[in-house]
């Protein structure tokens, strides 16, 4: 008999808290545009949309350039990044909305959880 597989809530590492990361966003390269993320869609270099290790997908979540003070509000879709020191992979759109630049790649942000599915 398969052993069933443990629900969301109940997936190691995943963080329902609502507690604000602060930490290092990089946004997703052009290769990635088209191809599908964790929760099924596909991902549109246009949309507000992002990856998290340890927040639940579906997450809404307000991201600011700690830099700039500009933020924008994302959901998150997939997961990621798997780069050390990263806790937040953005599309290219919400990227430069909160002034990363392409040059600079990456700013140090910080990730305030808005609306967290509890399923």
């Amino acid at each position: 008999m398969p052993t069933p597989k443990p629900s969301s809530a109940a997936k190691p590492g995943l963080d329902r808290s609502g507690s604000k990361q602060v930490g290092k966003a990089s946004f997703y390269a052009d290769k990635f545009t088209g191809r599908k993320m964790a929760d099924g869609t596909r991902m549109d270099p246009r949309d507000d949309n992002a990856a998290s290790k340890t927040l639940p997908l579906g997450t809404t979540a307000r991201v600011t350039n700690l830099e700039t003070g500009r933020s924008a509000v994302v959901t998150i879709q997939d997961r990621g990044p798997y780069v050390k020191g990263r806790i937040v992979d953005l599309s290219p759109a919400t990227a430069r909305e909160i002034g990363i630049s392409r040059e600079d790649g990456l700013a140090q942000v910080e990730v305030t959880p808005l609306s967290i599915p509890q399923d």
